[in-house]
């Protein structure tokens, strides 16, 4: 997937005035908001759960090499292949292969966030397999030639009524309105691919050391008709999703459903270990597994490892006011939100994604509903001082930040330069107490009104509150 992530500003202020997309993002609020927190609360030692989730991946992070090679093992052992890539290139590269190895013609396709950072359908075109993505959600962003705007719900930016006529275009039948119908209308397209393809690809929420296992959630049936019923199974997942064990797991998995989806539980958790046996109802006969490096690996040892420990349930971008209003193409990249802000520039690049770390309020709200305790702000705040160490801010922006600094280190002067401000833009408020425009911060103003402050400093009106 192309990253766009330089046209943020862009895209934000289309985002912004884009009334449909405005309301199809207030259903994040109660979906997905309101939903977590009625079911968080099940867990009674919330806590101590998410602080035992967070040891578990940074167990694995701190030796990630030892855990991802028992992994091979296990999954070799019980007749996976285990492919290592270490750009988007390569797995498109090695998919390809595989398909060309075993006569591959189509491929039905579960969702997975790894393969929209390869661009892994549009490689797969190229070399004459035809791709059908199986999620609904997914489905109909390929039908719309579409990327995701959402991690877990990646149609979230779209109505129905867009989706009946979307459907009534492509499928050339009559429109249908009710949500059901639509469903039923889908899948009636869907069950042949899952019938007559050769491949099936899937993504990984996680990679059990223990048994060599690929374990996928989901709520929709597709996931496991993708990789039980066609020939040939390939997933592909980060080298940072192995877990040491199944015990482990159920600890994450007490967390991550309610976190994404406000759900307990979802509807299917897949274990997918090795190749079909004699025994075996269904299965691959040739199961592969290929992990992607993709700069996961420079991460590890590093400031900013703890990113690492990423379960991608979306809670962050549910949950953050910035997210709330643009939705998720305005970031520009598979990964939007404060989870995104800081994951396209450490894998893409800083340089490319300049405006991504000052995407976020700090309100810190991400880092209070991730499950694995990641410090989104203090990372977001790490790539802003990286930004100003390789001299990537604007020279006004270097000025009045070291100015800032400059005053913070002198408290006299500081005091002087408050009292000063204070009143002047008290001034300025006039009679109605509103400043319509500020100078040097018209990012504040040209879209909102800025309330006149009192016209007294605050230590000004803590001493009159004291001595009274």
């Amino acid at each position: 997937m192309q990253n766009t992530s330089l046209q943020f500003k862009k895209q934000v202020t289309i985002k912004l005035a884009d009334v449909k997309l405005q309301d199809a993002l207030s259903r994040l609020q109660s979906r997905f908001v309101e939903g977590r927190s009625a079911v968080i609360s099940e867990i009674h030692d919330l806590q101590e759960t998410r602080t035992a989730a967070a040891a578990i991946r940074d167990r694995v992070l701190n030796d990630l090499e030892h855990w991802l090679l028992h992994f091979e093992q296990q999954a070799t052992t019980r007749g996976a292949i285990v492919h290592w890539a270490e750009t988007g290139d390569d797995v498109n590269r090695i998919v390809a292969e595989i398909a060309t190895q075993h006569g591959v013609k189509t491929a039905a396709k579960s969702k997975s966030m790894v393969s929209e950072e390869c661009g892994l359908n549009d490689a797969l075109e190229l070399a004459g397999v035809a791709v059908m993505e199986t999620d609904l959600g997914e489905y109909i962003l390929q039908l719309a030639k579409e990327a995701p705007s959402h991690i877990v719900a990646p149609v979230v930016h779209k109505n129905k009524e867009e989706i009946s006529d979307l459907f009534a275009e492509k499928h050339q039948l009559p429109r249908k309105t009710g949500i059901a119908e639509l469903c039923r209308e889908a899948r009636e397209v869907l069950r042949p691919a899952f019938l007559n393809a050769d491949m099936g690809i899937s993504g990984a929420n996680f990679l059990v050391a223990e048994t060599g296992s690929v374990l996928i959630v989901t709520n929709e049936g597709n996931g496991r008709l993708v990789t039980t019923l066609p020939r040939v199974h390939v997933a592909i997942t980060g080298i940072e999703k192995v877990v040491p064990t199944l015990e482990d797991v159920t600890t994450l998995l007490r967390l991550l459903p309610r976190s994404a989806t406000g759900q307990s539980i979802t509807n299917y958790v897949s274990v997918l270990t090795g190749n079909k046996n004699k025994e075996d109802h269904d299965g691959p006969q040739h199961f592969h597994i290929i992990l992607l490096d993709n700069g996961r690996s420079s991460l590890i040892g590093g400031e900013m490892q703890e990113m690492l420990r990423c379960i991608r349930c979306g809670a962050c971008m549910n949950h953050c006011p910035v997210y709330q209003n643009i939705g998720g193409h305005a970031y520009g990249w598979v990964y939007p939100g404060p989870m995104g802000s800081i994951l396209t520039p450490l894998l893409g690049g800083l340089e490319k994604s300049p405006d991504l770390p000052n995407a976020s309020t700090f309100c810190g709200a991400c880092a209070v509903v991730c499950p694995v305790k990641i410090p989104l702000p203090d990372l977001l705040r790490k790539l802003r001082e990286k930004q100003m160490q390789r001299g990537m801010k604007s020279r006004q922006e270097t000025l009045m930040l070291k100015a800032w600094a400059w005053l913070a280190l002198h408290p006299n002067m500081y005091a002087l330069a408050t009292k000063i401000g204070v009143r002047l833009m008290h001034t300025m408020g006039g009679k109605e107490k509103l400043l319509h425009t500020l100078p040097g911060a018209s990012g504040w103003t040209d879209g909102r009104d800025f309330p006149a402050p009192s016209g007294q400093t605050f230590r000004e009106l803590y001493q009159r509150r004291t001595h009274k």
